[in-house]
């Protein structure tokens, strides 16, 4: 199957990309990487009037190095990230991450904008830079907004953007050099999306222990200080810490009833905790 017929636009600046997506009269949509995108028009289970490419406007690519963060624009590739090319201010995380999202051919093109704008739950970067507490900078004709990643993705493919909005950049604060942290996802084989995810930061400079559950078929659940949900604080024994039964209850309360996910996501937030501990 091959997608139906479309226009096609690549504008060279954000307020061209606002200018199109404002005039069309049917469905406009973004592309960036298009690794999610492309396959969703060739299956056909996205049929937009007007492809907007805004793989041209210098501003998405931007990388700006601050005191307290590092704003990484949201055409940046997870290539950029794995290898190292733009500031890793999580201690290793962000490479972490980058560099095990699907293949390298993937991460070539695909975009760390266009992943958490696309909102697929299982997608690494929307459970990776919740766990963080990075900032997306959202930018309209009206002027720019901050939403945290956490706060963007409201449910599967779907985001609080509106359809005049884009993602201009991430903004990833700065952890300090006695920052801790797991992440851990379960894929059946390497490349594919995971089924489940688990994250732990501590970062006791900053007063921050946090934690995330992801790929459950739904937005991430972030637990922005996880002491309860480990019994107390940050210790070599966290992973026997966990306490299941907290863990459980924010699954239900996304209402995930599925026993596998439920189980895979407990298992990866353990070996996620294990792996906090000697990091």
């Amino acid at each position: 199957m091959k997608p139906v017929a479309f226009d096609y636009e690549r504008p060279a600046t954000l307020m061209d990309a606002a200018g199109l997506l404002g005039r069309n009269s049917g469905f406009a949509k973004i592309m960036a990487g298009g690794q999610s995108l492309g396959p969703m028009l060739n299956l056909r289970l996205a049929q937009p009037d007007l492809l907007v490419d805004i793989t041209s406007i210098p501003e998405l690519t931007a990388v700006a190095d601050r005191r307290d963060d590092v704003e990484i624009g949201a055409c940046v590739t997870h290539a950029d990230i794995e290898d190292g090319r733009i500031p890793d201010c999580a201690k290793g995380l962000l490479r972490h991450v980058a560099g095990r999202i699907a293949y390298r051919a993937v991460r070539n093109r695909g975009t760390i904008g266009g992943s958490i704008a696309h909102a697929d739950p299982a997608a690494d970067w929307i459970s990776a830079l919740a766990l963080v507490d990075a900032q997306a900078v959202v930018w309209t004709p009206r002027g720019t907004r901050q939403v945290a990643v956490a706060d963007l993705i409201v449910s599967s493919f779907t985001t609080v953007l509106q359809p005049d909005e884009l993602i201009r950049s991430v903004r990833v604060p700065k952890y300090s050099a006695g920052t801790q942290w797991g992440f851990y996802k379960f894929s059946q084989k390497a490349g594919e999306f995971a089924h489940a995810i688990g994250g732990i930061l501590h970062d006791p400079a900053r007063g921050a222990f946090r934690a995330v559950i992801g790929a459950i078929e739904t937005a991430p659940i972030l637990v922005a200080d996880a002491t309860s949900l480990f019994g107390g604080g940050f210790g070599v024994d966290l992973a026997e810490r966990l306490d299941r039964r907290a863990a459980l209850q924010l699954l239900d309360g996304k209402n995930v009833k599925d026993e596998y996910i439920r189980s895979l996501a407990l298992v990866a937030l353990k070996r996620a905790a294990k792996q906090a501990c000697t990091s």
